[in-house]
C-alpha cells in the first residue's frame, strides 16, 4: 500500500511539473507576441517620424 502511494505521489509530481512547464511556455509565447507587435508599431512610427534612424 505504501509503495502505491509513493508511486502516485511521484506520478502527480511529474504531471504537475509538465503542466507548469506548458503553462510557462504559453505565457512566454503571449509575452513574445505582445513585444513583437509593440516593436513593430514603435519601429514603424519611428521610421516614419524623423527619418534619423542610424
Amino acid at each position: 500500500m505504501g509503495g502505491l502511494a509513493i508511486l502516485l505521489l511521484i506520478l502527480a509530481l511529474i504531471i504537475g511539473g509538465i503542466g507548469l512547464f506548458v503553462e510557462a511556455l504559453w505565457w512566454l509565447l503571449i509575452i513574445s507576441v505582445v513585444l513583437l507587435i509593440a516593436g513593430a508599431i514603435f519601429g514603424r512610427s519611428r521610421s516614419r517620424g524623423g527619418g534619423t534612424s542610424v
